[in-house]
């Protein structure tokens, strides 16, 4: 094939995937898609149907960083829960014919909404509904029981937001090309307003969105969550506010979030409804400490955008033209949280 650094041997493939996928057979083309910044994703077509593969990238990765045997794990286990996932096929070791580790799962026909303002959608209720069905497959997976699935030990116990800090901030200083004032005042404030652990655990997605899902055609059902890269035993709330962030997020940007546009005008709920209907779902009385959470989301993403500005920098990105942009997103995203935690 070409230069490519993500491109695949489809000669080298075909059998393997053949031996080890039942059924699998008469490998015709594999289509790289153009979503997917961390882990290239595949679409292969064949004679026993269509399949999806997401592999690791190459070259030189930080450590901890796509694990996409995690994601396998966590969308094996789920399988007959509440959560809607594709059905897993294979996971390679690293020393695949590719010479990456992927896996296969199978392909779901389905939409997926790129523009969280659903200008696609059946009229402010059809936007609406979509709007519910996330947020109530958000609470089931919240609700999932983590042990009974198998995935008790899939994360170390004790405070999620520091373990996370920590690690993020390390990634972040790892992958840091040059000083962004506000980051490091937001990587202070986060160290010094850090809550109490409450206790509270769930499996938690870490990248929760709208363009994370697939849903079903002609009716507002999610027929899979996708892109579990992120995940682990965390705090639910984690999720919830990085959802939310999306509503701060402005729309004219490659965020493609809420910000700057008539969310009634559209149907779309605002960020308290929203909050309030998953509070509802899982009996909950109310968020405090939400100004933290949502701060630690912007800093979350913050500090994995300048992973892929580091690696389109490196060449190793998997889209380079897009993941060049992401250094002024880190900017963005700092900034917006710095004005956020100046108004508590």
């Amino acid at each position: 094939m070409s230069g490519d650094a993500n491109a695949i041997d489809q000669a080298a493939l075909a059998p393997y995937l053949e031996a080890h996928i039942p059924g699998f057979a008469g490998l015709h083309s594999i289509e790289k898609f153009k979503s997917g910044q961390s882990n290239p994703t595949y679409l292969l077509t064949a004679a026993s149907g269509r399949y999806v593969l997401r592999a690791k990238p190459p070259g030189q990765l930080l450590k901890s960083a796509h694990q996409v045997d995690r994601e396998f794990t966590v969308m094996k286990a789920l399988a007959g829960t509440a959560v809607p996932v594709p059905r897993m096929l294979h996971l390679s070791a690293e020393d695949s014919p590719i010479g990456r580790m992927f896996y296969v799962m199978e392909f779901l026909d389905g939409r997926i909404f790129w523009d969280p303002a659903v200008p696609e959608a059946a009229g402010n209720d059809g936007r609406a509904a979509l709007y519910d069905a996330m947020n109530a497959t958000l609470a089931a997976l919240h609700d999932v029981d983590v042990e009974a699935v198998g995935l008790g030990d899939f994360g170390r116990p004790g405070n999620y937001f520091e373990r996370q800090l920590t690690r993020w901030t390390s990634q972040y200083r790892a992958s840091e090309t040059g000083t962004v004032d506000d980051m490091d005042r937001l990587i202070a404030w986060l160290e010094t307003h850090m809550p109490a652990d409450d206790g509270r655990v769930s499996l938690v997605h870490g990248d929760y969105r709208l363009d994370n899902m697939i849903f079903a055609a002609g009716e507002p059902k999610v027929l899979a969550v996708l892109d579990w890269e992120l995940s682990t035993l965390g705090h639910p709330f984690a999720d919830l506010a990085y959802q939310c962030m999306q509503w701060r997020l402005p729309h004219a940007s490659g965020f493609r979030g809420l910000g700057g546009i008539d969310r009634a005008a559209l149907g779309l709920p605002s960020e308290e409804a929203y909050v309030a209907a998953y509070c509802r779902r899982r009996g909950l009385a109310g968020i405090d400490n939400w100004s933290f959470f949502l701060a630690f989301s912007f800093f979350r993403l913050a500090a994995i955008c300048q992973g892929v500005y580091k690696r389109a920098l490196d060449g190793n990105a998997s889209n380079p033209e897009k993941a060049k942009t992401y250094g002024e997103a880190v900017k963005l995203l700092s900034h917006l949280a710095v004005k956020l935690i100046g108004r508590t």
